[in-house]
C-alpha cells in the first residue's frame, strides 16, 4: 500500500535565523518517495542492504571527500529511510548568523567528537557549505546513481528522485544527546517493527510531530 504525501504532513522544524553553516553536528533523517522499501530488507532485527543500498552506504561514505568542512558520524539505512550525524567543522567563512530569539544554538565550546575520520577534501577557498547543502548533495548523487541503477541493473524505479524533498533534522547540542542518537541510530534495524516509517505500522491519516517523537525517545525536553 502506498502512504499518501498529501494525507501526512511532516511538520518542519527549521528554526528560522539559525546559520546552518555554523560548527556542530546535526541529526538528519531522509525518506524514499512514497516511503517506498528500495534499500533492502531487515530480517531478524538486522538490516540487509541490497545493490541500492550499498550505493546509498558508499554515498555517505564519501560525503568528506565531496563536501568541504563536512564529517560524518553514525549511519544506518533501513528499508525506506536513512538517519545520519553530519558534523560541520571547518571554521566559519562567509555571512554571519542572523539574529533571531527564539533560536537557540548549540552549546558553547561543544565539539562532537568524530568516529569515522576528519573530514578529508576541504575546498582550498575555505567556503563552508551549510547542511541543506550537503542534504542537497546526498540527494542528488543517490538519485543519479539509482537512476543509473535502474537502467543498468533492473532495481526498481520510482517517480521524479529517489528522496522525498523534504528531511527532518535535528540539532545536537551537548554530548549526552549526542550518545543518546547514536544509540537509536544504531538500533533503529531492530525498532523497525515500531518504526513510524514502516509501510506496515504507519497510519496515513495523522500528522508526524517528529521533534516530540524525537525528543521522547532521547528524553530531550
Amino acid at each position: 500500500m502506498t502512504r499518501d504525501p498529501d494525507k501526512l504532513h511532516r511538520r518542519s522544524i527549521r528554526m528560522l535565523g539559525y546559520d546552518y553553516t555554523q560548527p556542530g553536528a546535526h541529526f538528519a533523517t531522509i525518506c524514499t518517495q512514497s516511503w517506498e522499501c528500495l534499500l533492502g530488507d531487515i530480517v531478524g532485527g538486522e538490516m540487509g542492504l541490497n545493490g541500492a543500498g550499498s550505493m546509498v552506504q558508499s554515498v555517505w561514505d564519501a560525503l568528506p571527500d565531496r563536501c568541504p568542512g563536512v564529517g560524518v558520524d553514525a549511519f544506518v539505512i533501513v528499508p525506506n529511510h536513512i538517519h545520519g550525524i553530519v558534523v560541520l567543522t571547518s571554521p566559519h567563512v562567509g555571512a554571519r548568523p542572523r539574529a533571531c530569539p527564539d533560536a537557540q544554538p548549540p552549546v558553547d565550546n561543544w565539539q562532537p567528537p568524530i568516529d569515522h575520520g576528519q573530514p578529508r577534501g576541504v575546498a582550498p577557498t575555505g567556503k563552508r557549505m551549510s547542511l541543506p547543502d550537503v542534504v542537497h548533495r546526498f540527494k542528488s548523487l543517490t538519485t543519479a546513481r539509482y537512476r543509473h541503477g535502474v537502467y543498468e541493473r533492473g532495481w526498481s524505479p520510482f517517480p521524479g528522485t529517489l528522496c522525498q524533498r523534504n528531511y527532518y533534522e535535528h540539532i545536537i547540542r551537548n554530548e549526552r544527546a549526542l550518545h543518546r542518537i547514536r544509540a537509536y541510530i544504531v538500533n533503529n534495524p531492530a525498532r523497525w517493527a515500531m518504526d513510524i516509517d514502516n509501510p506496515d505500522t504507519w497510519q496515513a491519516a495523522k500528522t508526524i510531530d517528529l521533534d516530540g517523537h524525537y525528543a521522547a525517545l532521547w528524553g530531550e525536553p
